[in-house]
């Protein structure tokens, strides 16, 4: 096996494969690129890789089929779906259903890419600690887990159902420490439609980058806690409780919480 390469790029359109490798080369990550999945199911023989970023629409063998055949193998390496916006619904659900860390829309910027990059790789050294530590050692885990009854979308943002019909939302403990260091916060108003899977906010840290916050549920937003916008430590010290971020009324959560995970 060779010494482990930071990234493995899969998508049919050269532009995409050569601006990720070209971005990241930039930061000084080693970037492989393959144009279709048996192309990079043929290099992961041979080579390990930190983290992949796969486009879900590729011809013969798509990204969730190739994320089914990297479970097959026993091939743990986190990855990052690319998709247009048209297809963000099948991306919500290759969190859920096929193991996705994230997910990006296509077109991006280099520093949206540069955002969810660094993002997934720390929030899967963070996975790997907590594995290693083991449940009866939970309290060595350097994140929270979202608490009982929280629908999560992925390792990004959660929401709790509430007895009035309502629910709150906000970000996993997990997404915090994996971006580390907020500057500020730019929510939605009240009275604005949020919408599953489309950003419903975005976090700035101190190193100047942007991170979008993905909602986990559609709905008109009834309340925005001020307190959080105003104090984003309070997010990242309390991200469940004090730190919500959102209450909404749910569209259709019906719908919605099938793709979320428990």
């Amino acid at each position: 096996m060779n010494q482990k390469q930071d990234i493995l790029v899969i998508d049919d359109e050269h532009t995409v494969t050569q601006a990720v490798a070209k971005i990241c080369g930039s930061e000084g990550m080693m970037v492989a690129t393959a144009e279709h999945a048996a192309d990079a199911l043929k290099q992961l023989e041979n080579n390990e890789f930190r983290l992949m970023l796969c486009d879900i629409m590729m011809p013969e063998l798509n990204g969730f089929q190739f994320l089914e055949e990297l479970v097959r193998r026993g091939i743990h390496t986190p990855v990052i779906m690319m998709t247009g916006y048209s297809t963000v619904e099948n991306a919500v659900k290759s969190l859920t259903s096929t193991g996705a860390i994230a997910y990006i829309p296509k077109p991006f910027t280099a520093d949206e890419l540069l955002a969810i990059v660094n993002c997934s790789l720390r929030c899967s050294t963070l996975l790997e600690e907590a594995d290693s530590a083991g449940l009866e050692h939970s309290r060595a885990m350097s994140y929270v887990p979202s608490p009982a009854n929280y629908y999560r979308l992925g390792h990004i943002s959660w929401a709790l159902m509430e007895d009035e019909g309502t629910a709150r939302i906000g970000v996993s403990d997990l997404f915090m420490k994996s971006i580390d260091g907020i500057r500020e916060f730019e929510l939605a108003t009240t009275g604005d439609e949020l919408l599953q899977g489309i950003p419903c906010g975005q976090a700035t840290t101190l190193d100047g980058l942007t991170h979008e916050i993905m909602c986990p549920l559609s709905g008109q937003v009834i309340e925005v806690n001020d307190d959080a916008s105003s104090n984003p430590s309070l997010v990242e010290k309390d991200p469940y409780f004090r730190g919500w971020l959102y209450r909404v009324l749910p569209t259709n959560p019906k719908s919605d919480l099938q793709w979320l995970s428990l």
